[in-house]
């Protein structure tokens, strides 16, 4: 593990790996005020496809993932993150003038393909100088300032929407993408010196995944993960139209930022546990707390409560999902990384891929049952966190 150069100071090197990994929750997020917008210019015959423009983007970016360890592991990290950030603002572009669905889609896709970047090298950048414990409490932190993003995006979203309408959206994310990428380039030095760097051959690469998933720990922490993503995903899919459906559209950003406000405090209480505790009971205690207020919302759905009553419901049970996001994730990503940090450029972009191509197939069947209610979320997101507690049941200490 190499040191922080002198004029690098710790606090910078998170907000530095912080707005790296936003790069994907702003490409997410921003774009949820336009969900009826775009569903309306584009999809107007049926308006449940727009969410595949966000699902569009998670596919490329766990497409992305695959290609981007591995290249980092052999030409370093710093060409790998500036190409990436290149490639995330012209897939923004493309989006910005496209006229259909099916363009957007291949825009949002090439965007996805370059948030994958980013995504994935902050976490093997982090695992360049940290392990254990110590890389969950620092991704713990760059989760907090990660999170500020999701609490601001669709409130920018919205003031980009009502300015220059919704297409006005994509240039800003470009502008993201470009402070991003002059940050990095100008104070970002590379980790992985050329002694540490591996060549690119499909021999080497098989060999380095077989080794991966011959530790029955990554293989679980990579299910746990993926199934993690997918309760995640499948929630920003039905969001919007969920505060539409209890006539909260037009607030949904503020309601939204409260969301993200809580969220972020289960990363600051992660970084307050993991050391005491360990990563796999914070884990598993989140997942069973998370099953038990899923249970409880098909309840609430179930009952003839007052309108405001259930909508209090909905709002506490929204808020676990996105906390519980904040004290799994990280943690089993952590996991998943502890065997593997000689290869960490390519077990980071596996883990990574594996976990969000599989979180799109889980979350896009949900998504696309929404009914206008949010009975179906409910169910699903119970199922995977089930799922997800069995898993970890299986996984020692």
């Amino acid at each position: 593990m190499t040191a922080l150069p002198r004029d690098r100071s710790r606090v910078e090197f998170v907000a530095l790996m912080a707005m790296l990994a936003a790069m994907s929750a702003f490409g997410i997020d921003a774009m949820l005020p336009a969900m009826p917008e775009i569903a309306a210019d584009l999809s107007p015959t049926d308006p449940n496809r727009a969410q595949l423009i966000l699902s569009s983007f998670i596919l490329g970016m766990g497409v992305g993932t695959l290609f981007t360890g591995p290249l980092a592991d052999t030409l370093g990290r710093r060409p790998v993150v500036i190409g990436t950030i290149l490639l995330y603002c012209a897939g923004a572009l493309i989006t910005w003038q496209s006229q259909t669905l099916g363009m957007a889609l291949t825009g949002r896709l090439i965007m996805g393909l370059g948030a994958a970047g980013p995504r994935v090298l902050t976490t093997a950048i982090v695992r360049d100088r940290h392990s254990g414990p110590d890389m969950a409490r620092l991704m713990s932190f760059v989760m907090v300032i990660f999170m500020i993003v999701p609490a601001v995006a669709p409130a920018i979203g919205a003031v980009i929407i009502a300015a220059a309408g919704w297409r006005a959206i994509f240039p800003a994310f470009a502008i993201f993408g470009l402070v991003a990428l002059v940050w990095f380039g100008l104070r970002q030095p590379e980790t992985l010196p050329p002694d540490r760097r591996r060549a690119l051959s499909l021999r080497a690469l098989t060999g380095a995944v077989a080794e991966m998933f011959s530790h029955r720990v990554v293989v679980l922490s990579v299910l746990v993960q993926m199934l993690a993503f997918g309760i995640l995903f499948s929630m920003l899919s039905s969001v919007q139209g969920i505060f539409d459906a209890y006539d909260q559209g037009e607030a949904f950003p503020l309601w939204f930022a409260l969301i993200a406000v809580v969220s972020a405090s289960a990363s600051l209480l992660n970084a307050r546990l993991v050391g005491r505790i360990g990563m796999l009971p914070i884990v598993r205690g989140m997942l069973a707390v998370q099953i038990g207020l899923s249970a409880l919302m098909l309840v609430a759905l179930a009952l003839p409560l007052p309108r405001g009553v259930e909508f209090a419901m909905w709002m506490v049970w929204c808020c676990s999902v996105f906390f519980q996001g904040g004290l799994v994730i990280g943690n089993v990503n952590a996991i998943a990384m502890q065997p593997v940090g000689h290869i960490a450029g390519l077990a980071a972009s596996v883990i990574a891929a594996v976990s969000t191509v599989g979180s799109v197939v889980l979350s896009v069947p949900v998504g696309l049952a929404f009914d206008g209610t949010a009975l179906p979320l409910a169910a699903g997101i119970l199922v995977l966190a089930v799922l997800a507690l069995g898993l970890t049941l299986m996984m020692r200490r």
